[in-house]
């Protein structure tokens, strides 16, 4: 019976309880003692977020649902500016709670914090002016002495660049506001970015268009950006599956993306 007390003791332990049965603290509890969700955002990065920095108002689908997080979790809503190259220093610092803004899930971000379940269902494709699109074909059509390809820089599409691309120039852009304009108008060749943006930048730039979205180079996820706490994991991602099932999501997603 000893024996047996001990396991029992062991089990909760590792499911995250406490002797005497409660869950031990999380960042839920945290969030909620606080009254406020501090939301990491970049801003940058349409159809996901998008700040306006006139009003300093953020739009896009996660824009609004940070807004919907807040609210099932019965707090204020808190935005924090991030970018993509501070995303895990800042979670680890526990700058914010949860990062989003159409963020890939990754190996290397994997073994630093936690995701959500998937968001959405992506992958790496190019963009390119119409009037050239059928130079940049596959990969090896990009990857030619020549031509430059447009990146922002810190994220999973200057990773995925400086792993694919040998003879191409990676020619880096700070502003990813403004890095379409900037293809668009010729100062780059192509881009290589997920699927779902360039569907969203050949709308917003009639000049501009996406090559074979619905085949990318690659598989790949968005999710949320979640410290090391399952029992905050859990709740996103129930509040998350509550969201996918009720149409809440795809919603947005046709709000925004128009699909």
């Amino acid at each position: 019976m000893r024996l047996m007390a001990v396991l029992v003791l062991c089990v909760l332990s590792a499911a995250g309880f406490t002797a005497r049965g409660a869950f031990a603290q999380s960042r839920l509890d945290d969030i909620v003692a606080r009254g406020t969700l501090r939301v990491g955002l970049t801003g940058d990065y349409r159809p996901f977020s998008l700040l306006d920095k006139d009003t300093g108002v953020y739009s896009g689908i996660d824009a609004e649902m940070a807004k919907s997080l807040a609210d099932a979790l019965g707090v204020k809503l808190e935005i924090v500016p991030t970018t993509w190259a501070a995303l895990l220093p800042d979670i680890a610092a526990g700058r914010f709670d949860i990062g989003m803004g159409g963020i890939s899930i990754t190996l290397p971000r994997q073994m630093a914090a936690l995701f959500s379940q998937p968001v959405m269902r992506t992958g790496k494709a190019a963009i390119a002016r119409c009037s050239e699109r059928d130079r940049y074909v596959s990969l090896a059509a990009i990857d030619r002495p020549g031509v430059k390809v447009l990146v922002n820089p810190g994220g999973t599409n200057e990773r995925f660049d400086r792993s694919n691309l040998r003879q191409a120039e990676i020619v880096p852009f700070p502003d990813n506001t403004r890095i379409f304009e900037e293809l668009a108008n010729g100062q780059g060749d192509v881009m290589i970015t997920d699927a779902v943006e360039t569907k969203l930048q050949q709308k917003l730039h009639p000049n501009l268009c996406a090559i074979h979205p619905d085949q990318p180079f690659d598989f790949g996820e968005l999710g949320y950006l979640l410290p090391r706490d399952m029992v905050f994991k859990q709740f996103v991602d129930q509040w998350l599956h509550i969201g996918q099932e009720n149409g809440s999501l795809a919603r947005l997603v046709e709000t925004y993306l128009g699909r």
